[in-house]
């Protein structure tokens, strides 16, 4: 029985679980119960006791998800051979690509009715995405000259936010004709940075994740 697994087996069980609920249902219509019914005995209890709740596990979800993608990212991020704009410019493009963001925007929550899974993501974005990736890459970029500010963190804050907060269709339910004009005003602001890293194949992936949103949300 799933009861009597290790911990950490009884966490991939659930996580792995949760998955294939969100994915099939979405996050709104995927209860903990539904969950259990489909965990072959592991109760309720078992589930509390490594998850507070069901944003916890979702947060668990995505966390594992983009573990091996995050990778990806921190090479860029390390590159020796591309310049700070040149890294910013393939680290967005990057992010948007990757193939987990269909199944991220698939299972996408209803941020309206989870405060605390917007609170989460605005923590990730300023306290962990930009520190990480975003901050050494601009501060290269000032370094190397491909990158002119004297505010590195903050510019950081800006992009981030808008790029993950503004421009999320999961947030504000946006069409994907509005997300495709938040994207362009996206690239003028960049543009103003001296930063003409947008393109139109950046802008297509937005567009695909958008309608990916709009077919699956509840």
């Amino acid at each position: 029985m799933a009861r009597n697994k290790h911990p950490e087996e009884t966490v991939n069980l659930i996580l792995d679980v949760a998955f294939q609920r969100f994915m099939e249902k979405g996050y709104e219509h995927t209860s903990i119960q539904d969950m259990i019914n489909h965990l072959g005995g592991l109760s309720k209890g078992a589930i509390y006791h490594h998850f507070k709740s069901k944003e916890d596990i979702l947060e668990a979800v995505i966390e594992r998800m983009t573990a091996e993608s995050n990778q990806k990212l921190a090479a860029i991020r390390d590159s020796k051979v591309l310049s700070g704009r040149e890294k910013l410019k393939k680290i967005f493009k990057e992010s948007i690509a990757r193939p987990v963001q269909n199944d991220i925007f698939t299972a996408a929550p209803d941020f309206h009715k989870n405060p605390k899974l917007l609170f989460s993501l605005l923590h990730d974005t300023i306290e962990e995405a930009v520190p990480q990736y975003i901050v050494p890459i601009i501060e290269q970029g000032i370094s190397d000259g491909s990158i002119v500010t004297d505010y590195p963190k903050q510019l950081a804050e800006l992009i981030l936010l808008a790029a993950n907060v503004w421009m999320n269709p999961m947030i504000f339910d946006s069409s994907v004709e509005e997300s495709c004009c938040k994207f362009m005003v996206f690239g003028q602001m960049l543009q103003g940075f001296g930063l003409d890293i947008i393109d139109d194949e950046m802008l297509e992936r937005i567009k695909e994740l958008t309608a990916i949103y709009q077919a699956n949300k509840c």
